[in-house]
């Protein structure tokens, strides 16, 4: 069989795996990428040159992505992910063990803002972005959590918010700020009108995860189901080609962060991640305990949340200046 038509047999049952399991469009575009980089990188020609020496030949990839490419160490572990589903799912060929030349991990303490300039940007945003940038602060969202919300997922009478399928394809729950209630209510009524719209004009349909679809087959026109920021377009799912409302999309809120950042003259590198790692800050400041912060980030390690300790520890490790205590 010739090399091209071997390698997209491969990638098509890639792609059919990874929408069977509910991976993200966006992680099944980033694996299959991965996998014909290191096709390629390997100039192999058949599923049967996959498995001869994997190992040694995934190590090598890997190190010439830290060495040569100098890629980051989130990037170089995403690459082996993506392998590492290939051998395990599609090829059945787990592989045993990878030792890898690894890219170095500095560590870094993430951008904070003060209450005041978190104050400061809110007011300057509005519209769908404006909601969006504020549920990150208010309740610790990630952007792509945020934007692929459900109608179902906000549940005002407790008080919360359910992200489903986050990050380790885990879910969990988080406040929903007393202050995001009534805007909130006001945009799924918006969103209740455009959906009916959508119906009557023979769409409506919404993309459900793992094959739901097929399970409950009116459940795609239910309005839970429905994105709570919907994009303005209706657009072709690229999984089907059928004519969907998707959620907005990412871009549209950095830009509206950018801007509001940029006006108010903050000098900080302010990224939607930003109001994240705020929210989490503030929470300890106000006296949350730490395992509390982790539950509500959906961090699997505490470690990964004890890094928002070291940003209280004000003036470097929470030491005074001596400067400041020879002119006092």
């Amino acid at each position: 069989m010739p090399h091209s038509i071997q390698k997209i047999s491969l990638l098509e049952e890639m792609r059919h795996i990874l929408r069977r399991q509910g991976y993200a469009y966006k992680t099944e575009l980033t694996y299959c990428d991965w996998v014909k980089r290191f096709i390629k990188f390997h100039s192999l020609q058949s599923r049967e040159t996959l498995l001869v020496d994997s190992e040694s030949r995934v190590e090598q990839f890997l190190t010439h992505l830290a060495v040569h490419k100098k890629v980051a160490p989130s990037t170089q572990n995403q690459a082996l992910n993506a392998l590492v589903f290939l051998y395990t799912k599609v090829l059945n060929a787990p592989l045993k063990s990878v030792s890898a030349s690894r890219s170095r991990k500095e560590p870094r303490i993430p951008v904070v803002l003060t209450k005041e300039e978190v104050a400061e940007v809110l007011t300057l945003v509005e519209g769908t972005a404006g909601l969006v940038i504020k549920l990150l602060y208010a309740s610790g969202l990630r952007i792509s959590e945020a934007v692929r919300l459900r109608v179902q997922d906000i549940d005002f009478g407790f008080k919360q918010i359910t992200v489903r399928d986050g990050k380790g394809k885990k879910d969990r729950v988080t406040p929903l700020a007393h202050h995001l209630v009534a805007p909130l209510q006001l945009q799924l009524e918006r969103v209740a009108l455009v959906h009916q719209k959508d119906l009557e004009m023979g769409f409506g349909s919404v993309y459900l995860p793992y094959a739901l679809a097929k399970k409950y087959p009116n459940a795609d026109k239910a309005i839970g189901w429905q994105y709570v920021f919907p994009s303005k377009h209706l657009a072709p799912d690229p999984r089907s080609d059928m004519k969907r409302r998707h959620h907005v999309d990412q871009s549209v809120v950095n830009k509206a962060i950018k801007r509001a950042v940029k006006q108010c003259g903050i000098t900080k590198k302010v990224s939607a991640h930003t109001f994240r790692h705020s929210f989490a800050t503030h929470l300890l400041q106000t006296g949350t305990d730490i395992r509390t912060i982790q539950a509500l980030l959906g961090h699997t390690d505490l470690q990964t949340t004890m890094i928002y300790t070291h940003v209280l520890k004000q003036g470097g490790q929470g030491v005074v200046s001596p400067l400041d205590t020879l002119l006092e």
